[in-house]
Protein backbone atom coordinates (compact mmCIF):
# COMPACT_ATOMS: atom_id res chain seq x y z
CA UNK A 1 0.00 0.00 0.00
CA UNK A 2 1.31 3.64 -0.57
CA UNK A 3 -1.64 5.63 0.18
CA UNK A 4 -4.78 5.66 1.44
CA UNK A 5 -7.67 8.42 1.22
CA UNK A 6 -10.38 8.73 3.58
CA UNK A 7 -13.85 10.15 2.25
CA UNK A 8 -16.48 11.29 4.89
CA UNK A 9 -19.30 9.66 2.98
CA UNK A 10 -21.95 12.73 2.24
CA UNK A 11 -24.53 10.86 4.55
CA UNK A 12 -22.59 11.80 8.09
CA UNK A 13 -23.61 15.06 7.73
CA UNK A 14 -27.28 14.16 8.34
CA UNK A 15 -28.16 13.29 12.47
CA UNK A 16 -27.75 9.87 13.84
CA UNK A 17 -25.58 8.43 11.31
CA UNK A 18 -22.32 8.57 13.25
CA UNK A 19 -22.97 5.75 15.28
CA UNK A 20 -20.13 2.48 15.71
CA UNK A 21 -19.04 -0.51 17.70
CA UNK A 22 -15.04 -0.56 17.99
CA UNK A 23 -13.62 -4.21 18.89
CA UNK A 24 -10.30 -2.51 19.85
CA UNK A 25 -6.67 -3.55 19.96
CA UNK A 26 -5.15 -5.21 22.95
CA UNK A 27 -2.90 -2.41 24.74
CA UNK A 28 0.58 -3.88 23.57
CA UNK A 29 2.10 -1.70 26.50
CA UNK A 30 0.40 -3.97 29.00
CA UNK A 31 1.50 -7.20 26.50
CA UNK A 32 4.87 -6.62 26.03
CA UNK A 33 5.37 -6.13 29.82
CA UNK A 34 3.39 -9.61 30.82
CA UNK A 35 5.85 -11.39 28.10
CA UNK A 36 8.46 -10.52 29.93
CA UNK A 37 7.25 -11.68 33.32
CA UNK A 38 5.74 -15.00 31.63
CA UNK A 39 9.20 -15.83 30.50
CA UNK A 40 11.29 -14.97 33.65
CA UNK A 41 8.66 -17.53 34.86
CA UNK A 42 9.71 -19.89 32.69
CA UNK A 43 6.78 -19.16 30.10
CA UNK A 44 4.35 -20.58 32.80
CA UNK A 45 2.00 -18.16 32.56
CA UNK A 46 -1.65 -17.85 30.63
CA UNK A 47 -1.69 -14.86 29.36
CA UNK A 48 -4.95 -14.12 27.05
CA UNK A 49 -6.00 -11.41 24.67
CA UNK A 50 -2.26 -10.48 23.83
CA UNK A 51 -1.43 -7.43 21.57
CA UNK A 52 -2.21 -8.43 17.62
CA UNK A 53 0.54 -5.03 17.03
CA UNK A 54 3.91 -6.08 15.55
CA UNK A 55 5.63 -4.47 18.36
CA UNK A 56 4.00 -8.00 20.60
CA UNK A 57 4.45 -10.32 17.57
CA UNK A 58 8.12 -9.58 17.21
CA UNK A 59 8.58 -10.01 21.12
CA UNK A 60 6.79 -13.21 20.98
CA UNK A 61 9.13 -14.36 18.67
CA UNK A 62 11.73 -12.93 19.89
CA UNK A 63 11.54 -14.72 22.80
CA UNK A 64 11.02 -18.07 21.52
CA UNK A 65 13.85 -17.92 19.26
CA UNK A 66 17.24 -19.62 19.63
CA UNK A 67 18.89 -17.38 16.45
CA UNK A 68 22.25 -15.35 18.30
CA UNK A 69 20.93 -12.38 16.37
CA UNK A 70 17.70 -10.27 17.95
CA UNK A 71 16.47 -7.54 15.40
CA UNK A 72 13.89 -6.09 16.83
CA UNK A 73 12.64 -4.12 13.99
CA UNK A 74 11.48 -0.84 14.78
CA UNK A 75 10.08 -1.79 18.59
CA UNK A 76 11.50 0.33 20.85
CA UNK A 77 9.89 -1.48 24.06
CA UNK A 78 11.17 -4.49 22.48
CA UNK A 79 14.81 -3.52 22.26
CA UNK A 80 14.80 -2.14 26.02
CA UNK A 81 12.66 -4.83 27.67
CA UNK A 82 14.89 -7.72 25.52
CA UNK A 83 18.34 -5.60 26.31
CA UNK A 84 17.46 -6.33 30.19
CA UNK A 85 15.70 -9.56 30.26
CA UNK A 86 18.70 -11.60 27.94
CA UNK A 87 21.63 -9.55 30.29
CA UNK A 88 19.53 -11.22 33.46
CA UNK A 89 18.82 -14.63 32.16
CA UNK A 90 22.38 -14.94 30.76
CA UNK A 91 21.61 -15.49 27.43
CA UNK A 92 24.33 -14.15 24.78
CA UNK A 93 22.25 -12.08 22.26
CA UNK A 94 23.39 -9.78 18.84
CA UNK A 95 20.70 -6.80 19.86
CA UNK A 96 19.52 -4.91 16.36
CA UNK A 97 17.08 -3.01 14.76
CA UNK A 98 16.12 -1.17 11.59
CA UNK A 99 18.24 1.95 10.86
CA UNK A 100 16.02 4.63 12.86
CA UNK A 101 16.24 1.96 16.19
CA UNK A 102 20.01 2.25 15.46
CA UNK A 103 19.65 5.86 15.98
CA UNK A 104 17.93 5.80 19.07
CA UNK A 105 19.35 6.00 22.57
CA UNK A 106 20.24 3.18 24.60
CA UNK A 107 23.14 4.22 26.58
CA UNK A 108 21.46 4.65 30.33
CA UNK A 109 19.98 1.52 30.19
CA UNK A 110 23.21 -0.41 28.83
CA UNK A 111 24.95 2.03 31.84
CA UNK A 112 22.46 0.82 34.38
CA UNK A 113 22.81 -3.09 33.94
CA UNK A 114 26.59 -2.60 33.37
CA UNK A 115 27.09 -1.30 37.11
CA UNK A 116 24.21 -4.58 37.93
CA UNK A 117 26.93 -6.82 36.52
CA UNK A 118 25.64 -7.08 32.79
CA UNK A 119 28.52 -7.67 30.61
CA UNK A 120 27.18 -5.61 27.18
CA UNK A 121 29.33 -4.06 24.33
CA UNK A 122 28.59 -1.50 21.49
CA UNK A 123 28.96 -3.10 17.88
CA UNK A 124 28.83 0.01 16.30
CA UNK A 125 28.53 3.55 17.83
CA UNK A 126 28.96 4.35 21.69
CA UNK A 127 25.48 4.80 23.15
CA UNK A 128 23.32 3.21 20.33
CA UNK A 129 22.24 -0.32 19.49
CA UNK A 130 23.55 -2.75 17.59
CA UNK A 131 24.45 -4.15 21.30
CA UNK A 132 26.23 -7.31 22.24
CA UNK A 133 24.57 -8.94 24.88
CA UNK A 134 26.93 -11.79 27.04
CA UNK A 135 24.79 -12.18 30.01
CA UNK A 136 26.11 -10.90 33.96
CA UNK A 137 29.34 -11.57 35.03
CA UNK A 138 30.06 -13.08 38.55
CA UNK A 139 31.59 -10.22 39.76
CA UNK A 140 31.13 -9.00 43.64
CA UNK A 141 31.30 -5.56 43.07
CA UNK A 142 27.94 -5.40 40.85
CA UNK A 143 25.46 -3.67 43.00
CA UNK A 144 21.64 -3.43 44.00
CA UNK A 145 21.27 0.22 44.05
CA UNK A 146 21.24 2.44 40.63
CA UNK A 147 20.44 5.87 40.11
CA UNK A 148 18.58 6.79 36.68
CA UNK A 149 17.47 9.51 35.32
CA UNK A 150 13.20 9.80 35.60
CA UNK A 151 13.17 12.09 32.51
CA UNK A 152 14.63 10.14 29.48
CA UNK A 153 12.57 7.27 29.05
CA UNK A 154 9.89 5.29 31.48
CA UNK A 155 11.10 1.55 29.23
CA UNK A 156 14.74 2.04 30.76
CA UNK A 157 12.93 1.80 34.60
CA UNK A 158 10.54 -0.58 33.18
CA UNK A 159 12.83 -3.00 32.08
CA UNK A 160 15.45 -3.07 34.84
CA UNK A 161 12.55 -3.28 37.70
CA UNK A 162 11.41 -5.74 35.89
CA UNK A 163 14.26 -8.16 35.73
CA UNK A 164 15.05 -7.38 39.61
CA UNK A 165 12.73 -9.83 41.34
CA UNK A 166 15.31 -12.50 39.92
CA UNK A 167 18.78 -10.18 41.22
CA UNK A 168 20.55 -12.12 44.11
CA UNK A 169 19.55 -9.23 46.29
CA UNK A 170 17.06 -7.16 44.13
CA UNK A 171 17.20 -3.86 43.25
CA UNK A 172 16.42 -0.33 45.02
CA UNK A 173 16.05 1.95 41.81
CA UNK A 174 16.82 6.05 42.42
CA UNK A 175 15.20 8.29 40.06
CA UNK A 176 16.61 11.43 39.30
CA UNK A 177 15.28 14.71 37.64
CA UNK A 178 11.75 15.08 36.33
CA UNK A 179 9.70 11.87 35.73
CA UNK A 180 8.34 11.65 32.98
CA UNK A 181 5.50 9.02 31.54
CA UNK A 182 5.00 7.78 35.40
CA UNK A 183 1.91 6.00 34.80
CA UNK A 184 3.46 3.42 32.63
CA UNK A 185 6.10 2.83 35.46
CA UNK A 186 3.23 1.95 37.94
CA UNK A 187 1.45 -0.07 35.04
CA UNK A 188 4.62 -2.29 34.86
CA UNK A 189 5.23 -2.02 38.85
CA UNK A 190 1.16 -3.15 39.16
CA UNK A 191 1.31 -6.29 36.73
CA UNK A 192 4.69 -7.05 38.85
CA UNK A 193 2.63 -7.13 41.79
CA UNK A 194 0.11 -8.81 40.32
CA UNK A 195 2.46 -11.63 39.44
CA UNK A 196 3.82 -11.89 43.08
CA UNK A 197 6.80 -9.60 42.89
CA UNK A 198 7.46 -7.60 46.16
CA UNK A 199 7.84 -4.05 45.04
CA UNK A 200 7.35 -1.08 47.22
CA UNK A 201 7.59 2.18 45.49
CA UNK A 202 8.19 5.94 47.13
CA UNK A 203 7.45 8.73 44.84
CA UNK A 204 8.51 11.72 47.13
CA UNK A 205 11.69 9.95 48.12
CA UNK A 206 11.97 9.58 43.80
CA UNK A 207 12.53 5.62 44.89
CA UNK A 208 11.30 1.86 43.49
CA UNK A 209 12.29 -1.53 46.07
CA UNK A 210 12.04 -4.72 44.80
CA UNK A 211 13.01 -7.78 46.73
CA UNK A 212 14.55 -11.12 45.44
CA UNK A 213 11.41 -12.83 45.40
CA UNK A 214 10.64 -14.97 41.97
CA UNK A 215 7.73 -14.21 40.27
CA UNK A 216 4.59 -16.74 40.59
CA UNK A 217 2.99 -17.89 37.51
CA UNK A 218 -0.70 -16.67 37.00
CA UNK A 219 -3.20 -16.55 34.11
CA UNK A 220 -3.53 -12.92 33.11
CA UNK A 221 -5.79 -11.52 30.79
CA UNK A 222 -4.82 -8.04 28.73
CA UNK A 223 -7.38 -4.47 28.38
CA UNK A 224 -7.92 -3.20 25.32
CA UNK A 225 -5.80 -0.69 24.25
CA UNK A 226 -6.50 3.48 25.42
CA UNK A 227 -3.85 4.77 22.67
CA UNK A 228 -6.30 3.16 20.16
CA UNK A 229 -9.17 4.42 21.75
CA UNK A 230 -7.39 8.28 21.06
CA UNK A 231 -8.23 7.83 18.05
CA UNK A 232 -11.52 7.30 18.14
CA UNK A 233 -12.33 10.07 20.38
CA UNK A 234 -11.04 12.25 18.12
CA UNK A 235 -13.69 10.85 15.33
CA UNK A 236 -16.51 11.63 17.53
CA UNK A 237 -14.91 15.03 18.27
CA UNK A 238 -14.52 15.77 14.94
CA UNK A 239 -18.31 14.26 13.77
CA UNK A 240 -20.12 16.72 12.17
CA UNK A 241 -23.13 14.45 13.55
CA UNK A 242 -24.01 16.20 17.30
CA UNK A 243 -25.57 12.95 18.18
CA UNK A 244 -22.38 10.61 16.99
CA UNK A 245 -22.15 7.41 19.37
CA UNK A 246 -19.38 5.58 19.19
CA UNK A 247 -18.59 2.41 21.50
CA UNK A 248 -15.32 1.29 22.30
CA UNK A 249 -14.96 -2.28 23.73
CA UNK A 250 -12.38 -3.77 26.26
CA UNK A 251 -11.76 -0.76 28.32
CA UNK A 252 -11.85 -0.39 31.89
CA UNK A 253 -12.74 2.72 33.98
CA UNK A 254 -9.65 2.05 36.80
CA UNK A 255 -7.17 0.89 33.82
CA UNK A 256 -3.29 0.48 34.49
CA UNK A 257 -2.50 3.14 30.86
CA UNK A 258 -1.90 5.98 31.15
CA UNK A 259 -3.25 7.04 28.16
CA UNK A 260 -6.64 6.60 29.99
CA UNK A 261 -6.17 10.17 30.12
CA UNK A 262 -7.13 10.80 26.83
CA UNK A 263 -10.48 10.71 28.68
CA UNK A 264 -10.26 13.64 30.61
CA UNK A 265 -8.30 15.22 27.61
CA UNK A 266 -11.43 14.96 25.39
CA UNK A 267 -14.28 16.00 27.31
CA UNK A 268 -12.60 19.39 26.64
CA UNK A 269 -12.71 19.08 22.81
CA UNK A 270 -16.38 17.91 23.38
CA UNK A 271 -16.64 14.37 24.06
CA UNK A 272 -18.44 12.25 27.14
CA UNK A 273 -17.19 9.15 27.95
CA UNK A 274 -19.93 6.93 29.77
CA UNK A 275 -18.31 3.60 31.33
CA UNK A 276 -20.67 0.75 30.54
CA UNK A 277 -19.69 -3.30 31.31
CA UNK A 278 -18.34 -3.78 27.91
CA UNK A 279 -16.09 -0.66 27.64
CA UNK A 280 -17.10 2.74 27.09
CA UNK A 281 -19.07 4.89 25.06
CA UNK A 282 -18.68 8.24 23.59
CA UNK A 283 -20.93 10.98 22.69
CA UNK A 284 -20.85 14.67 21.94
CA UNK A 285 -20.89 17.70 24.27
CA UNK A 286 -19.71 21.13 24.65
CA UNK A 287 -15.82 22.12 23.49
CA UNK A 288 -14.08 24.51 24.88
CA UNK A 289 -12.17 27.20 22.97
CA UNK A 290 -8.42 26.29 24.38
CA UNK A 291 -6.87 23.94 26.24
CA UNK A 292 -3.80 23.29 28.03
CA UNK A 293 -2.21 19.66 28.91
CA UNK A 294 0.84 18.75 30.13
CA UNK A 295 1.86 15.45 28.03
CA UNK A 296 4.85 14.04 30.29
CA UNK A 297 2.55 11.27 32.08
CA UNK A 298 1.03 10.48 28.12
CA UNK A 299 3.05 11.89 25.58
CA UNK A 300 1.91 9.10 22.73
CA UNK A 301 -1.66 11.04 23.08
CA UNK A 302 0.20 14.44 21.77
CA UNK A 303 0.06 13.82 18.35
CA UNK A 304 -3.96 12.85 18.27
CA UNK A 305 -4.90 15.76 20.09
CA UNK A 306 -2.93 18.36 18.50
CA UNK A 307 -4.80 17.36 15.20
CA UNK A 308 -8.03 17.24 16.67
CA UNK A 309 -7.68 20.84 18.62
CA UNK A 310 -6.08 22.03 14.89
CA UNK A 311 -9.26 21.00 13.32
CA UNK A 312 -11.93 22.53 16.12
CA UNK A 313 -10.07 25.42 15.85
CA UNK A 314 -9.44 25.12 19.95
CA UNK A 315 -6.07 26.92 20.64
CA UNK A 316 -3.59 24.28 22.28
CA UNK A 317 -0.90 24.35 24.54
CA UNK A 318 1.72 21.54 25.21
CA UNK A 319 3.95 21.11 27.63
CA UNK A 320 6.00 17.43 28.38
CA UNK A 321 6.47 16.57 24.57
CA UNK A 322 10.55 16.41 24.99
CA UNK A 323 10.40 12.73 24.75
CA UNK A 324 8.75 13.10 21.27
CA UNK A 325 11.65 13.41 19.72
CA UNK A 326 13.43 10.39 20.11
CA UNK A 327 10.50 8.38 19.23
CA UNK A 328 9.99 6.32 15.85
CA UNK A 329 10.29 9.83 14.11
CA UNK A 330 11.22 13.13 15.76
CA UNK A 331 7.34 13.81 16.21
CA UNK A 332 7.83 17.33 17.10
CA UNK A 333 9.21 18.02 13.89
CA UNK A 334 6.50 15.77 12.10
CA UNK A 335 3.60 17.65 13.26
CA UNK A 336 4.91 21.00 12.50
CA UNK A 337 5.32 19.78 8.99
CA UNK A 338 2.17 18.01 8.54
CA UNK A 339 0.10 20.57 10.84
CA UNK A 340 0.44 22.88 7.81
CA UNK A 341 -1.20 20.44 5.45
CA UNK A 342 -4.26 21.18 7.81
CA UNK A 343 -4.39 25.06 8.26
CA UNK A 344 -2.20 24.68 11.58
CA UNK A 345 0.52 25.19 13.00
CA UNK A 346 2.51 24.05 16.15
CA UNK A 347 4.81 27.03 17.46
CA UNK A 348 7.42 26.43 19.93
CA UNK A 349 6.79 29.24 22.51
CA UNK A 350 9.70 28.52 25.10
CA UNK A 351 12.66 25.88 23.55
CA UNK A 352 11.90 22.55 24.40
CA UNK A 353 9.35 22.64 26.66
CA UNK A 354 6.13 24.73 25.78
CA UNK A 355 4.51 24.74 22.05
CA UNK A 356 0.96 25.73 20.62
CA UNK A 357 -1.05 24.92 18.19
CA UNK A 358 -3.05 28.22 16.11
CA UNK A 359 -4.60 28.56 13.19
CA UNK A 360 -3.27 29.61 10.34
CA UNK A 361 -5.06 32.59 8.36
CA UNK A 362 -6.03 30.16 5.00
CA UNK A 363 -6.58 26.62 5.36
CA UNK A 364 -5.34 24.97 2.19
CA UNK A 365 -7.77 23.53 -0.18
CA UNK A 366 -8.21 19.73 -1.80
CA UNK A 367 -7.17 17.03 -0.22
CA UNK A 368 -4.47 16.85 1.78
CA UNK A 369 -1.39 14.31 1.67
CA UNK A 370 0.19 13.36 4.86
CA UNK A 371 3.67 11.92 5.08
CA UNK A 372 4.20 9.29 8.23
CA UNK A 373 7.58 9.35 8.64
CA UNK A 374 7.52 5.09 9.62
CA UNK A 375 5.24 6.61 12.41
CA UNK A 376 2.19 4.72 13.32
CA UNK A 377 0.61 7.18 15.38
CA UNK A 378 1.39 10.04 12.56
CA UNK A 379 -1.12 8.34 10.40
CA UNK A 380 -3.96 7.49 12.60
CA UNK A 381 -3.80 10.60 14.21
CA UNK A 382 -4.85 12.28 10.74
CA UNK A 383 -7.15 9.92 9.96
CA UNK A 384 -10.01 11.62 11.89
CA UNK A 385 -9.42 14.61 10.00
CA UNK A 386 -11.60 12.50 7.33
CA UNK A 387 -14.90 13.24 9.48
CA UNK A 388 -14.76 16.93 7.79
CA UNK A 389 -12.45 16.64 5.08
CA UNK A 390 -11.02 14.23 2.63
CA UNK A 391 -7.21 13.29 3.51
CA UNK A 392 -4.56 11.27 2.02
CA UNK A 393 -2.32 9.31 4.00
CA UNK A 394 1.34 8.01 2.74
CA UNK A 395 2.39 4.60 3.55
CA UNK A 396 -0.66 3.67 5.51
CA UNK A 397 0.67 -0.02 6.67
CA UNK A 398 2.70 1.34 9.20
CA UNK A 399 -0.26 0.99 11.63
CA UNK A 400 0.73 -2.60 11.98
CA UNK A 401 2.71 -1.45 14.54
CA UNK A 402 0.36 -1.19 16.96
CA UNK A 403 -3.28 -1.22 15.75
CA UNK A 404 -3.53 -3.78 12.20
CA UNK A 405 -6.84 -3.45 11.95
CA UNK A 406 -7.30 0.11 12.01
CA UNK A 407 -7.96 0.70 8.64
CA UNK A 408 -11.09 -2.11 8.82
CA UNK A 409 -12.46 -0.15 11.72
CA UNK A 410 -12.51 3.18 10.22
CA UNK A 411 -14.38 1.82 7.00
CA UNK A 412 -17.05 1.94 9.49
CA UNK A 413 -17.02 5.54 9.87
CA UNK A 414 -15.73 7.06 6.65
CA UNK A 415 -14.98 5.69 2.87
CA UNK A 416 -11.03 4.08 3.16
CA UNK A 417 -9.94 3.27 -0.28
CA UNK A 418 -5.89 2.49 -0.69
CA UNK A 419 -3.58 2.49 -3.82
CA UNK A 420 -1.77 -0.07 -3.64
CA UNK A 421 0.70 0.58 -7.10
CA UNK A 422 -2.09 0.91 -9.76
CA UNK A 423 -4.92 -0.98 -8.02
CA UNK A 424 -7.82 0.84 -5.93
CA UNK A 425 -8.92 -1.39 -3.31
CA UNK A 426 -12.24 -0.21 -1.32
CA UNK A 427 -13.53 -0.79 1.87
Amino acid sequence: MNAVRLTPPATLTQPGLVQATIPLASSKSESNRALIIDALTGFRCDLQNLSTARDTQTMIRLLKSTDPTADVLDAGTTMRFLTAYFAATGQEKIMTGTPRMCERPIGILVDALRALGANITYLKQEGYPPLQIKGFSSSTESSNRLSIRGDVSSQYISALVMIAPLLPNGLTLELTGAIGSRPYIEMTLEQMRYFGADVQDDWEAKTITVAPKPYTPKPYSIESDWSGASYWYSVAALANDETAEINLLGLKAKSLQGDSAIADIMRSLGVESTFTDSGVRLTKGPAATSLAWDFTDCPDLAQTVAVCAAMKGVVLRLTGIESLKIKETDRVAALQAELQKIGAELVEIEPNHLYEVHQLAVRPSGPPTIATYDDHRMAMAFAPVAMQHEIIIDEPGVVAKSYPSFWDDMARVATVKFTEASTDVTH
